[in-house]
């Protein structure tokens, strides 16, 4: 499961070096160790086990549904199946909101117990000592902040919120990103926001920004694997769909099926000892 051991691990001081050098960040979500394998031999730079686990993994609605120990766990088989790549931990609903110290406890979990190399939570301006604290501990914090998918049942709606449409909005999610610099984030995740708030954004800090259908001016650009493969019933706009292995897979499945109604197998491949068979009966 290991990648090529000439491989040298991804790491913040690369990913700014790529920043300086004008070469993107390609990020994906990722779940499972044998995805993350593969995604590493493509080269993929960083993956993200997102909360999105509780819709395309787990089924439900929301992301809010993604527990910490789930999160914990798929992190965990994602570094271990791309021990070289950045893998950036998602920290779920409620697993940072209500205390600080639990937070700095749990964000923890996620470097000690499961390698990761940094921790996602989505903020605004009110966690700044939090990202704080988490920078003084030594956990490296990716501050997420436009759309923030965990305040769904708060914004009052099911689909996901274009933030920074007006003049206001814009000014107010440059300087969240300022202070979460400043708070010492080493990254920034722009989710769902006009292109214009990402290069005003870009403009104000020097750590790398990531955008989730935030614009060209990013740093680097993360969608949901599923969407990108095609195995999604529907898919965000900024979402490119490249390839149908929702069909393909649909496709094998019916192929096994068809294999089964034929007979499948006519020979089987394990036999017992020369003579045993006999003495069964």
């Amino acid at each position: 499961m290991q990648g090529d051991p000439k491989d040298k691990p991804m790491t913040l001081k690369k990913l700014r070096k790529m920043v300086e050098a004008g070469q993107p960040i390609a990020a994906l979500t990722c779940y499972d160790a044998t995805t993350a394998q593969w995604l590493a031999r493509a080269g993929v730079h960083v993956l993200l086990v997102g909360d999105s686990a509780g819709q395309v993994i787990l089924g439900y609605d929301s992301s809010i549904h993604a527990s910490l120990e789930l999160l914990l766990q798929l992190t965990g088989a994602v570094k271990r199946g791309a021990p070289n790549a950045f893998v950036m931990g998602d920290m779920p609903f409620m697993s940072y909101q209500a205390d600080d110290a639990e937070a700095i406890h749990n964000a923890g979990r996620f470097l000690v117990e499961a390698g990761a190399d940094a921790v996602k939570l989505e903020v605004d301006a009110r966690y700044g000592e939090l990202v704080a604290k988490m920078s003084r501990a030594g956990i490296p914090v990716v501050a997420h902040i436009g759309w923030k998918p965990q305040m769904v049942r708060y914004a009052g709606i099911r689909t996901a919120k274009i933030v920074g449409r007006t003049a206001a909005e814009v000014r107010d999610l440059v300087e969240q990103a300022e202070l979460m610099e400043a708070r010492g984030a080493v990254m920034l995740l722009v989710e769902q926001t006009p292109a214009e708030v990402a290069e005003q954004i870009v403009r104000a800090v020097r750590i790398p920004v990531i955008g989730c259908g935030a614009g060209p001016a990013c740093h680097g650009q993360v969608v949901v694997l599923q969407d990108l493969l095609g195995m999604s019933d529907r898919s965000p706009s900024f979402a490119p769909v490249i390839a149908s292995l929702g069909d393909h897979i649909r496709d094998a499945a019916r192929q096994w099926i068809d294999m089964l109604e034929k007979g499948f197998p006519t020979e089987h491949p394990y036999g017992m000892d020369p003579g045993e068979a006999d003495k069964i009966h």
